[in-house]
């Protein structure tokens, strides 16, 4: 394709975000509006993040989509809507408010190319950084400006707290059309500069039961989500907020587990059970509430969204001894690699009397390395044209180019693509 053809590409990156309180079930599953409000705390993207790329060409034939190096179905309902969305904000821009704008390009096809630098459909959110990053990045490309958390969460509905950093609440909304379903910043990332984060990989595997049945099946079977939503969610949230703004690790950290944990029960009240939880999940449960016991303090909170991983939150200067305690009751066998990733951890030695306080008979290979980070910012604009993922042939760099007809639909345990994206 002659270069001069080629129209233009965006680059930008986009965060995970950990809920603190919980979203699980929709009352709307089309517009994805949630039952319940929530809460989030943004991951650094220096260790977590998606970078996606979106050109747009006259030459483009049709649109075209890959993650993670592989060709995808562009025609998922969900991503569709964020496609669609965007291109009618930017229609919606030229005709109404600047009738001058070039609108050219709104007749090509695009090319989207997207990654993660983490494992993919294994409980780390992936979903909400990829549709946070695709809507992000193809709002750079169609010049669209102002909100667009209400655009994130018809892809994901989580997507909509990863486009803001720091606190961020999902807030449920009561209008039919979901456009009061929007996410909004509670504190930035430098709010609490004090808190860290770690993310204790205890499995890179896909989820045998993927968030969107699952919350469907929830929602059908489950008396305790009904009694979660309206009588439990709303105070804690309040709860929460305060928390956050007041920098009290305590409650905070005693929240999170709370609400970590009512969520896995409504799990587990789902019919037929939804287990997310593993025995390494419950073995990190036990080293959590021993480690606060010993200390007559809490200084650590573990959450788990839906898969085996825990979040660990804490405070930067307990983070050294417990990641001793991690190491010695979670033996790793690296294979060279490095165990701890991401924020550097000093060392500190590992007392006689926590150890035989904690108790727990060690469990080796029970987590495979621990990401070490910190509340980060929303989505950014990559602005070194090197970094693109397309090449000016407008198809993947380093990626094996495939023809049409060959093209590798892989979908995931649901039969879609949102677990990627």
């Amino acid at each position: 394709m002659p270069e001069d053809s080629m129209e233009k590409t965006y680059t930008c990156t986009a965060p995970v975000n950990i809920a603190v309180i919980k979203y699980w079930g929709k009352r709307h599953e089309d517009l994805i509006l949630p039952i319940n409000s929530s809460l989030s705390v943004t991951l650094h993207q220096d260790q977590l993040k998606t970078t996606t790329t979106v050109a747009t060409s006259k030459s483009f034939e049709e649109d075209r989509l890959w993650l993670n190096g592989k060709e995808e179905d562009i025609n998922h309902p969900r991503l569709q809507s964020c496609l669609r969305e965007i291109r009618r904000l930017a229609r919606k821009r030229r005709n109404d408010d600047d009738p001058g704008l070039d609108s050219t390009c709104l007749s090509y096809k695009v090319h989207i190319c997207s990654i993660n630098n983490f494992p993919t459909a294994a409980g780390l959110a992936s979903s909400a950084a990829g549709f946070a990053c695709l809507v992000y990045t193809l709002a750079q490309a169609f010049g669209v400006e102002g909100e667009l958390s209400g655009v994130a969460r018809q892809g994901s509905g989580s997507a909509c707290r990863s486009m803001y950093g720091g606190f961020v609440q999902w807030l449920m909304g009561h209008q039919s059309d979901g456009k009061d379903s929007l996410a909004q910043q509670v504190e930035p990332e430098t709010h609490w500069p004090e808190l860290r984060i770690l993310v204790l990989v205890a499995s890179a595997e896909r989820k045998h039961v993927g968030s969107t049945s699952g919350m469907q099946t929830s929602v059908q079977t489950s008396h305790l989500l009904k009694h979660r939503a309206e009588s439990v969610v709303p105070d804690r949230m309040v709860e929460m907020i305060k928390a956050v703004r007041g920098k009290d690790f305590t409650a905070f950290a005693e929240l999170t587990m709370k609400d970590s944990n009512q969520f896995h029960a409504t799990c587990l009240d789902t019919y037929p059970p939804i287990f997310y939880l593993n025995s390494v999940s419950h073995q990190v449960i036990n080293l959590v509430h021993r480690y606060n016991s010993h200390y007559g303090l809490t200084r650590v909170a573990y959450t788990f969204d839906a898969g085996p991983n825990a979040v660990i939150f804490t405070l930067e200067q307990y983070i050294s001894d417990f990641i001793q305690a991690v190491r010695h009751f979670f033996p790793a066998l690296t294979n060279g690699g490095e165990f701890i990733k991401g924020l550097p951890v000093p060392h500190a030695d590992l007392s006689e009397e926590l150890k035989q306080a904690i108790g727990l008979e060690p469990m080796p290979k029970g987590i495979s390395y621990i990401i070490s980070t910190k509340p980060g910012p929303g989505p950014c604009v990559v602005k070194d044209p090197t970094q693109h993922l397309l090449g000016p042939d407008g198809l993947p760099k380093n990626t094996v180019k495939q023809d049409s007809h060959n093209r590798n639909r892989h979908k995931n345990c649901d039969g879609d693509i949102t677990a990627t994206l």
